[in-house]
């Protein structure tokens, strides 16, 4: 396990989530589900049984370095990496590999959101590890590998990885990518899902780190040439005040449009372990317990004549709520929103306004 490491990308701001997630106290420091552990400390546990906890990096906002710590406890101040601003994955990553680089030259790398939920966690820990075997052989060095997920429903908010068909009968779980695609309309994920081919793209990566490197160099050189510049700093006092003054020149872009989709040495893990990324109250609404009314409830709630909604208040409150169906109620902090379910992917704009 010693030259196993996991980046956790920690720095969003959840606004789909108000007003439960709030910049203060965004979406992966909180228990939305219930569940008693955080969405950042439930990540950690799962990659903590095949990567030793001195070996995690979390890359956040400034802001959040005191909450990371707060429920990663045993991880030390400097495992914390803090951005001075937000620029989209590559950059994040970017910062995180060459940390690595100061302390282990011949690691191997999983790279993970901090918020997404898995319900079957002995399967996660088959596939990870499958992959991080597939990355010790000689041959695979350069491969980059990122998490595919069968798809239970033709799905538009997410994107999708294409494999050949043929390919499905590998033994080794490994399957080369043919695409990737972006979020599909409706009747295009309906014909995702009937190839049988397609899956969605989870935003799990695993790779060498000297494979991301070269990826980096090949296919985002100003970057790399960035971050090499000050390769000297990382992991000494100088590294924060190099990110502080260089990180702003970064071009703000997924490690998806800058590095997967131009890569040649491309993979995927076809898997099953019962994942969401809880993106949205319906992904929430439908990984909650119902009552027989199929209401999803969380709080001090009576419900009169509702169903299928979600109502969920913070600790302390009391809410009576009649007639709702298919709706949304939140309530955190004196702040409250009331929407029909089927307009929530307007909650992000609604929050810009106020």
């Amino acid at each position: 396990m010693e030259n196993k490491y996991c980046i956790i990308m920690a720095g969003g701001i959840g606004s789909r989530f108000w007003p439960l997630s709030k910049q203060d106290r965004p979406k992966q420091f909180l228990d939305i589900l219930g569940t008693g552990r955080s969405f950042i400390r439930s990540t950690f546990d799962r990659f903590n049984r095949l990567v030793p906890a001195e070996n995690f990096l979390v890359v956040t906002n400034a802001a959040y370095r005191d909450l990371v710590l707060e429920e990663l406890p045993m991880l030390k101040p400097d495992q914390v990496l803090c951005e001075p601003m937000r620029r989209n994955t590559a950059p994040c990553i970017a910062f995180a590999s060459y940390r690595i680089l100061s302390r282990c030259s011949d690691a191997l790398i999983a790279v993970t959101p901090a918020d997404h939920l898995v319900t079957n966690e002995a399967e996660f820990e088959r596939t990870i590890a499958t992959g991080f075997d597939f990355l010790s052989q000689p041959g695979h060095r350069n491969a980059l590998m990122t998490i595919g997920i069968k798809p239970s429903r033709p799905e538009t908010g997410y994107g999708y990885i294409e494999v050949e068909s043929g390919e499905l009968k590998v033994e080794s779980g490994v399957v080369a990518v043919e695409n990737f695609k972006e979020k599909p309309n409706l009747e295009t994920a309906k014909q995702f899902v009937a190839a049988g081919n397609f899956f969605w793209n989870s935003g799990i990566f695993l790779w060498t780190l000297q494979g991301i490197l070269a990826a980096f160099r090949a296919y985002l050189p100003d970057m790399a040439a960035l971050f090499e510049s000050g390769a000297e700093k990382f992991g000494t006092d100088a590294e924060q005040a190099f990110i502080d003054e260089k990180f702003a020149q970064c071009e703000n872009i997924s490690i998806d449009y800058g590095v997967m989709e131009r890569a040649k040495e491309r993979y995927t893990i076809p898997a099953d372990f019962g994942w969401s990324d809880i993106g949205t109250w319906g992904s929430l609404f439908e990984h909650s317990k119902h009552d027989d009314c199929e209401n999803a409830l969380r709080g001090r709630v009576l419900p009169v004549d509702c169903r299928h909604s979600v109502v969920n208040i913070e600790e302390g409150t009391t809410a009576i709520v009649e007639g709702l169906d298919n709706y949304l109620v939140a309530y955190r902090d004196h702040s409250l929103l009331v929407c029909r379910l089927d307009r929530e992917q307007e909650i992000k704009n609604w929050v810009e306004k106020i």
